[in-house]
């Protein structure tokens, strides 16, 4: 990244911290979060619907033509041309820039906003776009006390988000605006979710460890057919295969599942954000151990998920799972109160015989007893997992734990796995450690290679692994590094006895010296 695009991407932090602050004390922090969010896609749609427009127009010879300013019966003529090539629709009066004009004086703001959301998402009924667009604006409630005990309190805070977002400078639109929106999303969740603990960190994994995931799944890959995380939280390890590999190298689009209403919403919107096609991603709201949306579009070639650690789940007390195509290969389920392995095996049974997954995963079930050791002897003993990751502690919003990445794969090259204790890979930033680009380049490098490395890396049979009763803790077959000095006894007795002798010789001439004193 060149110094004008640092500056560039400081100035948008900075102005989306002022939005923020400006905004504080009366909403908790993570709330505002959705607002704020919320308006920046409202931004977002509107003008890259008013660029798409423009530019047509204007490639058709009408250089001065602007949508913006295009009066809504006229522009009413092409709802429907428009909904099939685009998706959705936004009359001229209800664009961002319009409403934001006229919102400090529009004394029924929140109406206004209402009705221009509800606009936009029945603009897509009955198109191919409708799920892709239904209920996104569902968690910008523009009547909640939470903006303001009145009407008139809440108007003036909706203002001051609007004025916010408009005056966010993203430059050239088709250089730049794509780039700025995402950026300032993701800044967005890491400034929110840092700040707010396990209700935030659950659901947003750090760009730096999205970027690892992703490469670890990728790696050898110049294109994939499609991506897939079954917890996909608010997108953001979906989207770092269209960084990595290029969005259109995603050949079939990428696919997802999340049980939270809102964190769902903001996936979608990431993903308009990111400018990801409403035909190129599927993003469904359901259970995924219970009930997944994605029979129809799996295998995926690429898994990459940070699944919630050690949660409940249906487990033995749905008889018909045992059952599932997903579980029952292993003839046991995950236990009831921690379902990370579920997660694994949904994940395996849905990758491709030529994909890659890669699952942040809770340390306890590489070790544990009972139907865990079972299902990690199921897994080892048909040789999927290719890699165990040590990752360091402290890297996650809202816990310290240590946590570790399995990767998964159906036609692996050894009957071996490899474990790779990466736990000094990290520098410390603040209260957390974060990897730096440096730390994930050696961390993939030594996961390509695949050698022995003293006190680093280990390449271990599957016996071996049996025998040691399928524990698969990285601590158990890469050394720690002894860093004590290092004693040599005979040595050190020699200098004792030295340093007595010459006691003794002390002790000589102290009883010599006082003796003449005596006399």
């Amino acid at each position: 990244m060149n110094n004008k695009n640092i500056r560039e991407r400081e100035e948008l932090h900075k102005k989306i911290w002022a939005i923020a602050d400006d905004l504080r004390g009366s909403v908790d922090g993570w709330d505002f979060k959705q607002y704020i969010l919320g308006m920046m896609f409202y931004r977002y749609i509107s003008e890259n619907i008013t660029n798409y427009i423009n530019e047509g127009e204007r490639k058709a010879g009408d250089k001065d033509f602007d949508y913006a300013k295009l009066p809504d019966e006229i522009a009413e003529t092409q709802r429907e041309e428009l909904v099939k090539e685009k998706g959705f629709f936004i009359l001229p009066s209800e664009l961002f820039c319009n409403v934001c004009k006229k919102a400090k004086n529009d004394e029924n703001l929140n109406e206004t906003l209402e009705r221009v959301f509800n606009n936009i998402e029945n603009s897509a009924k009955g198109a191919e776009s409708e799920e892709d667009f239904a209920g996104l604006f569902d968690d910008i409630d523009v009547n909640s006390n939470k903006l303001g005990a009145t009407v008139a309190k809440r108007n003036d805070k909706l203002v001051k988000i609007l004025n916010g977002i408009a005056d966010i400078k993203l430059d050239d639109y088709k250089n730049n605006s794509i780039d700025a929106f995402g950026d300032a999303y993701e800044y967005l969740m890491s400034m929110y979710a840092s700040n707010a603990g396990k209700s935030g960190g659950e659901f947003f994994t750090p760009q730096e460890v999205s970027e690892l995931l992703t490469r670890l799944a990728v790696v050898g890959k110049k294109s994939v057919n499609k991506v897939y995380d079954p917890a996909c939280g608010s997108g953001s390890l979906l989207l770092k295969s269209a960084k990595i590999l290029g969005k259109d190298n995603v050949r079939n689009g990428f696919y997802g599942q999340e049980i939270n209403l809102t964190t769902y919403n903001l996936c979608r919107i990431n993903m308009f954000l990111h400018d990801i096609g409403y035909d190129k991603f599927d993003i469904a709201c359901e259970d995924t151990l219970t009930n997944p949306q994605h029979w129809d579009d799996e295998p995926f070639e690429v898994i990459v998920s940070n699944p919630p650690y050690s949660i409940k789940w249906a487990g033995n007390d749905n008889p018909l799972l045992i059952n599932d195509p997903r579980y029952s290969p292993a003839g046991v389920l995950a236990p009831k109160s921690k379902a990370d392995f579920a997660f694994i095996m949904h994940s395996l049974s849905w990758l491709a015989t030529n994909g890659t997954a890669s699952i942040v995963c809770f340390p306890g079930i590489l070790y544990r007893g009972g139907a865990e050791q079972k299902i990690r002897k199921y897994l080892v003993d048909n040789n999927f997992i290719d890699c165990i990751i040590q990752l360091p502690d402290n890297l996650f919003f809202g816990t310290s734990i240590a946590t570790c990445i399995m990767v998964l794969k159906k036609s692996k090259r050894d009957n071996s796995i490899l474990f790779i204790d990466a736990s000094k890979e990290c520098v410390k930033v603040a209260n957390n450690n974060k990897l730096t680009d440096e730390n994930i380049e050696n961390i993939v490098k030594i996961f390509t290679e695949r050698k022995d490395i003293d006190y680093v890396a280990k390449l271990v049979s599957s016996a071996e692994i049996g025998e040691n009763d399928y524990n698969l803790s990285v601590s158990t077959y890469v050394e720690k590094e002894d860093k004590r000095e290092k004693i040599d006894i005979v040595e050190l007795n020699k200098q004792i006895d030295e340093i007595v002798a010459r006691e003794q010789v002390l002790r000589n001439q102290i009883d010599k010296i006082v003796k003449e004193i005596e006399v």
